[in-house]
């Protein structure tokens, strides 16, 4: 039983990183591709079909703990975090986790236990990353569309919280949100005094 993993919003201004663990099922639903490649329709089918017939785990970190850890620390702990749920749903450990990208969160994260091979564009070429990063991707838009209902002036259900030019114009008229990262520099340069409005 082989797992795989990727995330979702290492590079954003606002909101969470997430990370989803997939274990694909037989026959295994077709299309799969890294889903930056797929048009959003696409996504939202594969999705609904991933979510029904495969066993799935999602790990969100929210941004005070980017801020407190940084992106990349972040980032390994939503993979822990996907990879936990995956287990506590399928009631055992995955055989190996393959990860997307050249690092793994083994030896970085202490509640890492699993074997874990990284694989640089892995989410193109393997399934099961495949389909995590469709989980992933599909998961933090939905939060960053909700997100966008209180802060409608940012831009979010269309930006997803990248630094765009509108969200950028946005933050220097309005200034940083509880959900911006300020520990990002665009973000921690309009937090200083004198650069709002």
């Amino acid at each position: 039983m082989i797992a795989g993993v990727d995330e979702a919003g290492r590079g954003p201004l606002a909101g969470p990183v997430v990370a989803a663990a997939v274990v694909l099922c037989k026959p295994r639903p077709s299309g799969l591709d890294d889903s930056k490649k797929l048009t959003p329709e696409r996504r939202a089918v594969l999705e609904a079909t991933i979510k029904r017939r495969c066993q799935w785990g999602v790990g969100v970190v929210e941004v005070a703990e980017i801020d407190r850890l940084n992106i990349f620390g972040a980032t390994m702990l939503a993979m822990t975090l996907a990879v936990e749920a995956l287990c506590a749903k399928i009631g055992c450990d995955p055989l190996e986790v393959l990860i997307d990208g050249n690092l793994t969160p083994q030896g970085r994260r202490p509640e890492w236990r699993w074997g874990a091979r990284a694989i640089g564009g892995g989410d193109a070429i393997e399934p099961c990353i495949s389909a995590a990063s469709i989980i992933a991707k599909e998961h933090r838009d939905a939060l960053m569309r909700r997100a966008a209902l209180d802060h409608p002036q940012y831009g979010w259900d269309r930006n997803k919280g990248y630094g765009t030019p509108d969200h950028l114009a946005a933050l220097r008229t309005h200034g940083p949100t509880p959900l911006h990262r300020r520990s990002f520099a665009p973000v921690a340069q309009m937090a200083l005094p004198g650069l709002v409005g």
